[in-house]
């Protein structure tokens, strides 16, 4: 399985599909966002729903979600609820998963992909 999960309004989202040179399916988030079951293996694989959860989306201030200590739980509900709390890209390929955007991230996607 090769997936990506992207923002297509997002420049740094469209970047990185091109320097990977991206060969699988690509999910818009806007349209359709992650469902429960890819998300909770995500969170396995990365060890929690935090490190899948972005806190540059501009809602995160505006809903004061700054100023809260927040669950896993609550972690988890809201990257469902709005699509704009899922740390991207989201790479899915075969059983390995790659999220964000740093160099160390995108570094271990190519040479992922480049072995594959």
């Amino acid at each position: 399985m090769k997936k990506a999960f992207v923002l297509n309004s997002c420049s740094t989202c469209q970047r990185i599909l091109k320097e990977v040179d991206w060969q699988g399916e690509v999910q818009n988030i806007k349209e359709k966002n992650i469902d429960a079951k890819t998300l909770d293996k995500l969170a396995k694989a990365h060890g929690s729903y935090e490190a899948l959860f972005s806190r540059r989306a501009m809602k995160y201030r505006s809903l004061g979600l700054n100023e809260m200590d927040l669950s896993e739980k609550d972690y988890r509900k809201y990257i469902l609820e709005e699509y704009t709390f899922l740390k991207r890209p989201v790479f899915i390929v075969g059983k390995d998963s790659y999220v964000g955007n740093t160099k160390a991230v995108v570094a271990a996607l190519k040479e992922r992909l480049a072995n594959d």
